[in-house]
């Protein structure tokens, strides 16, 4: 055991004393051989610089194209915040087993504005405020109560009017000139979150992306991958020198957040819109008479046309309203129009778009293709009642309803509620009454008269400002 025990320690020692002459060979042959030289070599300043001064210089006008400060300060104090404030109902899960009655509820949402004067005129999104019974608009940490002055849902746009003077009004510029690849700014309230800034590119212009539920939507909006979210609706879109090009609108996503894919109305629509409400109370559209789709391969052989073209440029004609002004000035299913007086049309956005910008009356000259053959005519655009005539808002007040009464595509509307048997019933403020004794009014006269002379039962069936349907059911005596 002894001698064992004497073996392992002289074999011990003896390891060590090798090990030690080992490493002590290797670091005076090679160096450190555990030292790793690093990964990308240090930069020495001790040493000249390898190319002379001066060759590498800062690009100053790109360095300037991504500071957007000077637009953002131009166009944030014209974006103010809004709350639409309505009531809704509500259920109990009982009220599935038991039959109980719905309960209100007061809801608010919110979303962006653009004072588009200083006299206190804002524009916004039609759906920001269309189910609002009460519209407050806060900017510079003062809340006003806004008058809805009018709507248009065929562009989702809407002007509010606040009591107020010498507010900051946004720098107009013009969506015509805007180019593909731009930079732009969005201004808005996203999330609540407000005077909130996003910057991207203009990625396209004159998108139709089939959200608006008109009879006579416009839709050619200006695409933008700068980030918009909810409550950015109605806010603005400017350019680098800060001026409103487009007034950011929808957002295109499975998870109703931003996914790269926004849309604003352009600013030289909503001029427009915003001019007409302020003047009639109603957008003045200029009625063409006919329905046009894009032109390309798939509806030129659809429609039984030559396909065999070199480009596809202009939009097809689709459909003909009975007596309607382009019938009238001799256009035909299938033909393809070029242009809208010197404008040329390749799409059915850029067409719609054209349009937006004529009243009744207005004269244009369509160009148009028909059997290879061009030829040209001149249509006198009406208003959707046929006319030339301009449209004028119609509100009749009613004191025995306590309100006044406008016509809708649905039915009457009531607004301003002050008493009267709208107050007594507990009608809420944009009410629609869409039928009275299941008989359809479409006219405020119609309304008024029923209530004046009628004595008995009345069920009334209407909807309110959120498009729940509310029926009432009572005895006029």
């Amino acid at each position: 055991m002894k001698t064992f025990f004497k073996i392992a320690v002289i074999g011990f020692i003896s390891g060590l004393a090798g090990a030690y002459v080992f490493f002590q060979y290797l670091t005076k042959t090679s160096g450190n051989p555990f030292k790793q030289e690093p990964a990308y070599g240090m930069a020495r300043y001790d040493s000249p610089a390898i190319f002379p001064p001066n060759t590498v210089e800062l690009d100053t006008e790109n360095a300037e194209s991504s500071d957007f400060s000077l637009a953002a300060n131009k166009a944030i104090p014209s974006v103010v915040y809004i709350n639409s404030i309505f009531k809704g109902t509500s259920y109990s899960p009982f009220d599935w087993f038991f039959g109980g009655g719905t309960t209100s509820q007061t809801r608010v949402s919110s979303g962006s504005g653009v004072i588009f004067s200083a006299d206190g005129y804002i524009v916004t999104n039609n759906h920001v405020v269309e189910a609002a019974e009460k519209i407050e608009v806060m900017h510079n940490k003062k809340v006003y109560t806004a008058e809805l002055i009018g709507t248009d849902p065929s562009t989702d746009l809407a002007v509010l009017k606040i009591n107020e003077t010498n507010l900051p009004a946004v720098s107009i510029g013009s969506s015509k000139n805007l180019q593909v690849g731009e930079w732009v700014i969005a201004v808005g309230n996203p999330f609540s979150l407000s005077s909130t800034v996003t910057v991207g590119i203009v990625s396209a212009k004159g998108r139709r992306i089939g959200i608006l539920e008109d009879k006579f939507p416009i839709e050619s909006f200006i695409q933008t991958d700068a980030a918009i979210n909810p409550g950015n609706s109605g806010g603005a879109l400017v350019n680098k020198s800060g001026e409103l090009v487009g007034i950011n609108t929808a957002i295109l996503s499975r998870t109703g957040s931003y996914t790269g894919y926004a849309f604003a109305v352009p600013v030289d629509i909503a001029r427009k819109v915003v001019d007409d409400l302020i003047k009639h109370g109603v957008v003045q559209k200029g009625i063409f008479g006919g329905r046009v789709i894009e032109y390309d391969f798939q509806n030129a052989k659809k429609y039984d046309l030559n396909t065999n073209v070199k480009n596809f440029k202009g939009v097809l004609l689709e459909s003909l309203d009975r007596d309607g002004p382009a019938m009238k000035a001799g256009l035909q299913l299938g033909d393809v129009i070029t242009k809208v007086n010197n404008t040329e049309v390749n799409s059915q956005s850029s067409f719609e778009e054209e349009l937006a910008y004529r009243y009744p009356g207005d004269k244009v000259s369509i160009t148009y293709v028909r059997d290879n053959k061009p030829g040209t005519t001149t249509v006198t655009l009406t208003n959707k009642k046929g006319t030339t005539d301009i449209v004028k808002r119609e509100i009749v007040p009613s004191t025995t309803l306590g309100a006044d009464l406008e016509a809708t595509d649905y039915g009457v509307k009531v607004s301003k509620i002050k008493g009267g048997y709208m107050k007594e019933l507990g009608v809420p403020e944009n009410y629609t009454i869409i039928s009275i004794n299941r008989v359809r009014v479409k006219d405020p006269q119609e309304v008024i008269d029923f209530f004046e002379k009628y004595k008995g039962r009345v069920s009334l069936y209407g909807m309110n400002s959120s498009k729940e349907v509310l029926p009432y059911n009572f005895i006029l005596r």
